[in-house]
């Protein structure tokens, strides 16, 4: 009833299909699914819950989730998998689809093709699928959230991202509380607590420098040289428990840190002097290009001023 091709087997990919799911059939009573990640968290977090992001999306809809057990279960969703990679995969290449967008606008014509042949009726046609409700939305309910504190300085730390709360006496409250960052699957961050979003400022902790500025200030070209080189050097990569945005284009996750990189409080004043003597070093062993001007006598090999030579004039009248 659903098919969705996408990058990663991620939450907010599954967020998308069971969005489109609900859209179109409505709410179903319960899913059942296997012991992926996504919809079953083997540990509890540091308050005790062991409920996925997507278990308490599905909560707040009133669906109940059940992870498959038994072995006729599992046999049920792998021989799917297996008309899944041997029929589809062979229709994807046949009409020559190659991208994930292509692959997905042909999904319901693959769909309707392979329930003609291949679905049953079933023992009642009674539709046990649910309307949304008018308090339900689904742009709110399918998000991404974490609880982090405010700190004394009414700062939130999500994903070495800062982000800067107002000065109000309102907000002063807060301190020491934790409130909840809301990840959209388009990415947009909110601040929310008791139901309500707070307005906030955000810093990223892993800015880089671009060549274009390193050209266009002159006078700082070799500071943010600099601290160029010194960015090139940082680990950027974002934190584990962050989700997965290969929705959007964004590379997946690697879980081992880069060779060579250093996460940005590793960085000592040994790296920036070192660094400082590595550019200095490149910088000498570039040929110096002279710049275009007056031709000197010397270029010439003679004794004579390469200045151009005024004929004087003498006046006959």
């Amino acid at each position: 009833m659903a098919l969705h091709f996408t990058a990663t087997e991620s939450t907010f990919s599954y967020f998308e299909a069971t969005r489109a799911y609900i859209e179109q059939h409505g709410k179903p009573g319960a899913l059942y699914s296997d012991k992926y990640s996504v919809f079953r968290k083997t540990g509890a977090n540091k308050d005790g819950n062991s409920v996925t992001h997507f278990g308490r999306a599905m909560y707040e809809l009133n669906i109940d989730t059940f992870c498959a057990n038994s072995s006729p279960a599992k046999g049920r969703v792998e021989r799917a998998h297996l008309t899944l990679q041997d029929r589809l995969v062979k229709e994807l290449r046949l009409r020559g689809i190659s991208t994930v967008t292509q692959a997905n606008a042909y999904a319901p014509a693959f769909m309707a093709a392979y329930n003609a042949r291949f679905a049953k009726p079933p023992r009642s046609s009674f539709d046990a699928h649910w309307p949304l409700r008018a308090d339900e939305s689904l742009d709110l309910v399918l998000t991404w959230r974490e609880p982090r504190k405010v700190t004394k300085s009414l700062t939130v730390q999500y994903d070495k991202v800062m982000y800067l709360l107002e000065d109000t006496p309102e907000h002063r409250k807060l301190i020491d509380r934790y409130i909840e960052v809301w990840e959209y699957p388009d990415a947009r961050i909110e601040l929310r607590v008791d139901g309500r979003v707070l307005p906030c400022r955000q810093y990223d902790r892993l800015t880089k420098i671009d060549q274009a500025a390193v050209v266009e200030h002159k006078r700082l070209g070799h500071v943010l040289q600099v601290s160029q080189a010194i960015q090139a050097q940082r680990d950027n990569q974002r934190i584990g428990k962050a989700p997965s945005r290969t929705h959007l284009g964004a590379p997946t996750k690697v879980q081992s840190r880069s060779a060579g990189k250093k996460k940005q409080r590793e960085l000592t004043q040994a790296d920036v002097e070192q660094t400082i003597v590595d550019l200095a070093r490149q910088r000498q062993a570039q040929p110096q290009s002279r710049k275009p001007g007056r031709r000197s006598a010397r270029d010439g090999g003679t004794g004579v001023s390469a200045l151009p030579v005024q004929t004087p004039s003498v006046d006959t009248a």
